[in-house]
């Protein structure tokens, strides 16, 4: 008999919630059902722009098992919250299509939708405006991009450099609006009881989500307990505080009774945020070497009137490649539209699709390998910032991925390359993603019969976290991670940040190892049994996340796709993806593969099949569920692959670990899009590339 040895950081473990899933014995927010439990349905707005005048609720409650309708006349009153959005029924203004104005509650989910079936609500119509267009009248420049980014960065003369370069690019590059849309709906379930308000939501944070329903019902946050212990994805749109929480908690206080809400799927585009649709253009110029002069990337995208959200889709611009010039910006205007939000890797995805595609058109340009181009402009400090890189392994990822792909072995020359009625191509593209940390506790606790248990309020939206910790906890105990037992997910764990970013695992386990590493420290210094309460350490990473870091500190890859574009249909097919990725130490490579993979997998769709336009007659989204808003399936990924590089950087966090749930994403769009155009010859500067968009290029 032998006996397995402890598995550390790295090691393929198993995702312990596995089975819990595939049998059903997981418990998603909607899956709760408290005694006395009603349900509530949401009745969205028909009109873009506008008032409510009216809302004539008889016939509702005429449906059997409806026992009341909110409108803003009778629903709770909230104090202003911390985003506008969730102040919801306090007014009658409408502000874009969508907006809840009316919530149904009954004794089952399909009285409910009946009985908002049959209300019947009056409007007064406004003008409205939905449409994005590069001049428009309202375009404005903001102070800030998402994620605190000025606006604007210039360096150098961009337009005097442009203008002398003996080679150069300019291109506009388009994407329509695209939406999350996670397999669990956004819900929730929630219970007051003696003044204390409990919510189990679909969130990927429930201590933001806590600190949103404390402001909002005007109550200290220890008489709100909010729980997201197991979430079905979110990709960006339950890393806000959403209307779910506050609406069934509204109807639970106004009703007495515990209260289930999930927003059908027909409802979430235009209630939880949406990847806004951008304009960009990139400029380049560059010598007849093809090292870059100049780089301008000027993006024109939307907001709402609600609020101002700017995707930061020029940033990568100012991390990506050396150049002596550069100005990057964003302007954007207001419009009658629901607010967008975070979107799988919010500014990187859409911002390295056309800065890729550019690099593209400036390879061929110049006559030049792609590979070799982005090689020759490997800056030696961040451009933007001139701080070094704590590690920059785009260079290694190329190279690697150039020699698995067989990228060498290509017919440079487009549209070169046919299978009977199949164009065959190959593209790169190059990807980047920052490093972010937040503020953690944890606590680490060592039981006198052998048990230990870590305590930390993460949330696992389907990467692992659980295993992850436990391996983290692990490393440091010198223990199998088996034996450690890990909670997260529940406002009375020791509070954490929320899963975005890719930040969560560098956030939560840099608290984790740390609890762990001090809890080794005293099992090591006692002796005897245990106390009957056992020995407990926690743990707080303010002073270090506080520090603000010398070095820029991103992860980074590379993409190569292989597709197949049907000379009669215009079909696209993927044959071949391979992302090759430098994220630092990979702390699980059965977890990493999956999460590189599950990127990549947006990128598909990202590149083919996602995208959504709006109505400019009625203001509302085109395609509002899965049969219109089509995202990949198995058939559309045949052969992907997933490796990375051994990176040991120093500057990071104990782990020596980079987020590695979004950088999948970033460039394999673009490597999708070059390989179109090596394919065809032509040059499909908008997403998504459906066949009716690529077939006019083939005739």
């Amino acid at each position: 008999m032998t006996t397995q040895a402890p598995q550390f950081p790295g090691a393929p473990v198993v995702r312990r919630e596995a089975r819990d899933k595939v049998t059903g014995t997981a418990r998603y927010a909607a899956d709760r059902a408290p005694a006395g439990c009603l349900y509530a349905w949401t009745v969205p707005a028909t009109i873009a722009a506008g008032r409510v005048t009216a809302v004539r609720a008889v016939d509702a409650l005429a449906v059997p098992g409806v026992h009341c309708v909110l409108t803003h006349d009778n629903a709770p009153r909230l104090q202003e919250p911390d985003d506008p959005i969730l102040a919801v029924l306090q007014d009658d203004r409408v502000p874009h299509h969508g907006m809840p104005v009316a919530l149904v509650i009954a004794d089952s989910p399909e009285a409910a939708r009946t009985g908002a079936g049959e209300l019947h609500i009056e409007y007064e119509r406004d003008p409205h405006d939905v449409t994005l267009t590069e001049d428009h009248p309202g375009l404005y420049t903001p102070e800030e991009a998402n994620g605190g980014f000025p606006a604007v960065r210039s360096r150098g003369d961009v337009e005097r450099a442009l203008a002398g370069s003996p080679v150069q690019v300019d291109a506009t590059y388009r994407m329509d609006a695209l939406h999350n849309h996670p397999m669990e709906p956004h819900a929730a379930t929630a219970v007051w009881a003696e003044g204390h308000l409990t919510v189990h939501d679909s969130s990927q944070g429930s201590d933001k989500v806590r600190g949103s329903l404390a402001q909002a019902f005007g109550l200290d946050p220890e008489r709100i307990t909010v729980v997201s212990e197991h979430v079905g994805g979110g990709f960006g749109s339950k890393g806000t505080t959403r209307p779910q929480g506050v609406l069934a908690a509204m109807a639970a206080q106004y009703t007495g009774h515990p209260v289930k809400l999930a927003f059908p799927r027909a409802q979430l585009a235009e209630v939880v945020g949406h990847r806004a649709p951008t304009i960009q253009r990139v400029r380049l110029g560059a010598d007849l070497d093809g090292v870059l002069t100049a780089v301008s990337h000027e993006v024109v995208t939307q907001t709402s009137t609600v609020k101002e959200f700017v995707e930061q889709a020029a940033v990568p611009a100012r991390v990506m490649y050396a150049s002596p010039n550069s100005r990057t910006g964003h302007r954007v205007v207001a419009l009658d539209v629901p607010s967008p939000s975070w979107m799988r890797a919010p500014g990187e995805a859409s911002g390295m699709y056309a800065l890729e595609s550019a690099m593209d058109e400036l390879a061929s340009a110049l006559g030049l390998d792609p590979v070799e181009l982005r090689l020759r402009n490997e800056p030696a400090t961040e451009p933007d910032s001139g701080r070094p890189f704590s590690s920059r392994g785009l260079a290694a990822c190329l190279r690697d991925g150039a020699a698995r792909f067989g990228w060498h072995d290509r017919d440079p020359r487009p549209a070169a390359r046919q299978e009977g009625r199949w164009l065959i191509g190959t593209g790169v593209a190059s990807a980047t993603y920052p490093v972010l940390v937040s503020r953690s506790t944890a606590s680490a606790h060592a039981a006198p019969d052998g048990s230990l248990t870590i305590r930390v309020n993460a949330t696992d939206i389907g990467t692992g976290a659980r295993t992850v910790l436990a391996q983290i906890a692990a490393d440091a105990l010198g223990t199998d991670p088996a034996a450690v037992h890990v909670g997260i997910g529940s406002t009375e764990l020791p509070t954490a940040p929320l899963a975005g970013g890719s930040s969560g695992t560098a956030s939560w386990g840099w608290a984790v190892h740390k609890a762990a590493a001090d809890l080794a420290a005293r099992l090591a210094a006692h002796s005897g049994p245990l106390p009957a309460e056992g020995i407990t350490t926690t743990a707080d990473t303010e002073q270090e996340t506080a520090e603000e870091s010398p070095y820029a500190r991103h992860a980074f890859g590379a993409h190569f796709a292989e597709t197949a574009v049907d000379a009669v249909t215009g079909e696209v097919r993927v044959r071949r993806l391979l992302g090759v990725y430098a994220a630092g130490r990979i702390l699980n490579a059965r977890t990493a593969r999956s999460q590189f993979t599950g990127g990549m997998v947006m990128g598909i769709g990202m590149a083919l099949t996602e995208g959504c336009g709006i109505d400019p007659v009625f203001g509302d989204f085109t395609a509002k569920d899965l049969a219109s808003y089509h995202v990949p399936v198995c058939a559309d990924t045949a052969d992907i692959q997933a490796h990375w590089i051994e990176e040991d950087d120093r500057h990071l966090n104990p782990m020596g670990s980079k987020g590695i749930g979004e950088i999948g994403i970033v460039g394999t769009a673009a490597a999708i899009g070059n390989a179109v155009r090596h394919a065809t010859g032509a040059r499909l500067r908008e997403l998504p590339l459906t066949p009716d968009t690529v077939l006019p290029y083939l005739l």
